[in-house]
């Protein structure tokens, strides 16, 4: 089934002699609130969820079990979610953009399935841990999936649909979101994820001054890994 261009949709609805006034502004105020959401629901959701996983791994005594490596995988996927956003607050948002987006988020999830699978051998990992995981997965794909879908002609270029696609980085001219927001989003940022993540990484060199991986306990913490070794014929029997 081939899907038609939200644009192209948009405009065909506000041509439409049988569409109410309130559908016509519902149709012309979808971006702002998808702005909005993104700023308001989708980053403080992340950042909500990132200071919970920061006190699960405290109340699991991150220093002394997995070490200063699982902190610095933290770092790293800090990071990874960081560029593009940082990103779409600063730049026009082009292919080249909306590419850095896609690339940070398949790499984000890579490095959160080696962040878990190292963890889970070395430190308990409970089920509300688990599941504010899923939502440090998840937030990521909305955020780009929404950014895509704002800029759908970018999409569209990005894939060779609309005219020969733009990967240069450049500053925003005329940006809806205001200056103060931007200032506020940062700091943010920096007070809700980077100053816990700095605390816990002093906190693990502190304790074990190495970012060498830490042997695997025996048996492992988490209960999901505690598979019985003759698990096959229990099955069979």
């Amino acid at each position: 089934m081939k899907l038609r261009s939200p644009h192209l949709a948009a405009l065909r609805a506000l041509a439409d002699p049988t569409v109410r006034p309130r559908d016509v502004r519902r149709a012309l105020g979808v971006e702002t609130a998808t702005r909005r959401w993104l700023i308001g629901g989708v980053l403080p959701l992340w950042l909500g969820a990132g200071l919970a996983d920061w006190h699960r791994h405290k109340k699991t005594h991150i220093e002394t079990t997995a070490g200063p490596r699982e902190s610095l995988i933290h770092s790293l996927m800090m990071a990874e979610a960081g560029v593009p956003l940082a990103l779409g607050l600063f730049c026009e948002v082009n292919p080249g953009v909306l590419a850095t987006c896609g690339t940070a988020l398949t790499v984000h999830g890579a490095t959160a399935y080696w962040d878990v699978s190292y963890a889970e051998e070395r430190r308990r990992v409970t089920p509300l841990e688990q599941h504010i995981h899923s939502l440090l997965e998840v937030v990521p794909l909305m955020a780009t999936g929404f950014l895509t879908v704002m800029y759908w002609d970018q999409a569209r270029a990005l894939v060779g649909q609309n005219g020969r696609p733009d990967f240069r980085l450049r500053l925003k001219h005329r940006d809806p979101i205001s200056r103060r927001t931007r200032i506020t989003l940062l700091a943010a940022m920096g007070l809700f994820g980077a100053l816990p993540y700095g605390e816990e990484m002093l906190r693990c060199l502190r304790a074990r001054p190495t970012f060498k991986a830490q042997p695997a306990a025996t048996p492992a913490p988490t209960s999901t890994l505690a598979i019985p070794a003759d698990a096959d014929q229990v099955s069979a029997d």
